[in-house]
């Protein structure tokens, strides 16, 4: 599947850009307080490149040691390109994806072969330990951990303190080995600093990471943790895909690299750490101590509310000699958790199409938080299929269990295309037929407009053609012009010089 080159290392990615022309240097001083993020957007914003500051400004004043890199997945050409292929690649991907999820076996000794790739990615999965790993050229230990000497960021005016947003955070459950790297989870859950040595994990009850939680505090024991900062792209983005809960993040990557993964024993707890990261914070997460953590920027263009979270004691950062921190912020969309967004929902298409066949395509708006709103196209055979279409949705597929509106169109509507979507409504859509509600449904518990927290209303609605028994009326006829026609005004139009 991958096209492009394997890329190990977070640096060797940012290199690939600097290569490619998609990375610039801000040598200027910018501070981690606000700064950094309001350069980072207007970036952003215009689909412009990965930025490396080269002197980050602490909250003290003091310069930083480290290199700060943003933006990294500020376009979908960089999310693809960081699972290894082109954007025309990724419905291959897609259906690997999907395959992985609902394996069939293969029919006769052609198809075995065809697989081979798959197979190859399988095998690519084993992790490789290594005694000495480039991430592990620095350590400090106990009064030496600082946490306060990165460049983490205070991203908006009304946020409680640095955060940490890209981080790999990886765990494994009390049942398990240290060496079964195939057992352990790997997420992307913010951690607000508290000072030199604490964190506050933000790791929400249906993760894999609060699960692992679980499991240690049930004995009464600290959960050993990892905080992966830098790792390479293929890792960052694993850990936020929608894997089958039988496939590790970690050993996925490898199969994205088209390498086996290189592990390392951590210094201070039982796990295995990725060699080639450019920093990993190891501690331990308390069974019953928490704090408030929050408010912070969300997603949703809100501040969240302060809410307890478990706390985690650093006992070891451990780096490479001269360590990039890799950043990013979360606020209304656009912001690089939008962008990578519309990559996965590409990918996972074949995924929907398997539950559900007659799913032409999806689109979840960014701006509607790239998961409360859905646009659904659909091949239309027969009365009340929309509404099978929205109901199979909501109750089959975890993913839409958040999605408040459903829009279903036929499969000649472009579901990008707010025009087309607003045409749809308007010609084939009766508020009085067509438009579908449920009362307390599960819901995001960030939506400030549900009536109650974690329970909200579901709308869908009916934009398709009607059929049969749909409608008593006779259906108009969509106008188009032939296709020959079309052809012959384009020649025209082109000898005119008039443009497309």
């Amino acid at each position: 599947m991958r096209n492009l080159p394997s890329f190990p290392s977070l640096r060797s990615f940012v290199d690939w850009c600097a290569d490619t022309d998609q990375m610039r240097a801000v040598k200027e001083p910018v501070s981690v307080c606000h700064q950094m993020t309001a350069v980072h957007r207007q970036v952003l914003e215009g689909g412009g490149p990965v930025l490396r500051f080269d002197q980050p400004v602490l909250e003290g004043g003091d310069k930083s040691a480290l290199l700060v890199v943003v933006n990294l997945f500020g376009t979908t050409e960089r999310v693809a390109a960081g699972l290894g292929v082109t954007l025309e690649g990724l419905d291959e991907l897609g259906r690997f994806l999907a395959a992985l999820k609902s394996p069939t076996p293969p029919e006769g000794m052609r198809d075995a072969l065809s697989r081979w790739p798959m197979l190859k990615a399988a095998l690519a999965t084993r992790p490789k330990v290594v005694k000495k790993a480039i991430v592990q050229q620095e350590v400090f230990e106990g009064d030496a951990v600082d946490l306060t000497a990165l460049p983490v960021q205070t991203h908006w005016p009304g946020d409680a303190g640095p955060l940490i947003t890209w981080p790999v955070v990886v765990t494994r459950s009390h049942e398990s080995e240290q060496g079964d790297v195939n057992a352990y989870n790997a997420g992307v859950y913010r951690a607000q600093v508290l000072d030199r040595s604490r964190v506050i994990m933000r790791w929400l009850p249906h993760r894999g990471g609060a699960a692992h939680h679980r499991s240690w505090t049930a004995k009464g024991e600290r959960t050993p943790c990892a905080i992966v900062l830098g790792a390479d792209p293929a890792m960052l983005l694993s850990s936020a895909l929608p894997l089958p809960e039988t496939v590790s993040e970690l050993t996925f990557a490898g199969a994205l690299n088209g390498a086996r993964p290189r592990m390392v024993k951590a210094k201070t707890v039982p796990l295995m750490v990725p060699a080639e990261a450019e920093i990993v914070l190891e501690g331990w997460v308390s069974p019953d101590e928490t704090a408030p953590e929050g408010p912070f920027g969300d997603h949703t263009g809100y501040y969240n509310r302060a809410e307890p979270f478990p706390v985690m004691e650093i006992t070891a950062v451990t780096q490479r000699r001269d360590p990039i921190y890799l950043s990013t912020y979360t606020g209304r969309p656009p912001d690089e958790p939008a962008i990578i967004g519309e990559v996965f929902n590409r990918l996972a298409l074949p995924t929907i199409r398997d539950q559900i066949p007659e799913i032409r395509d999806v689109w979840l708006p960014p701006a509607a938080c790239s998961y409360r709103m859905a646009v659904i196209s659909i091949d239309k055979r027969y009365p009340g299929q929309a509404r099978r279409v929205m109901m199979g949705l909501w109750g089959m597929l975890p993913q839409f269990s958040y999605t408040k509106m459903i829009v279903v169109v036929d499969g000649d509507i472009d579901v990008r295309n707010w025009d087309d979507i607003a045409w749809a409504m308007a010609t084939r859509m009766d508020p009085g037929r067509d438009v579908m509600t449920l009362e307390n449904t599960p819901m995001d518990y960030l939506d400030f407009a549900s009536p109650e927290s974690g329970l909200a209303g579901k709308m869908g609605i009916d934009a398709t053609t009607k059929i049969g028994s749909e409608t008593k009326r006779e259906w108009g006829t969509v106008m188009e012009t032939s296709p020959e026609d079309v052809a012959f005004a384009a020649d025209l139009v082109a000898q005119l010089g008039l443009g497309s």
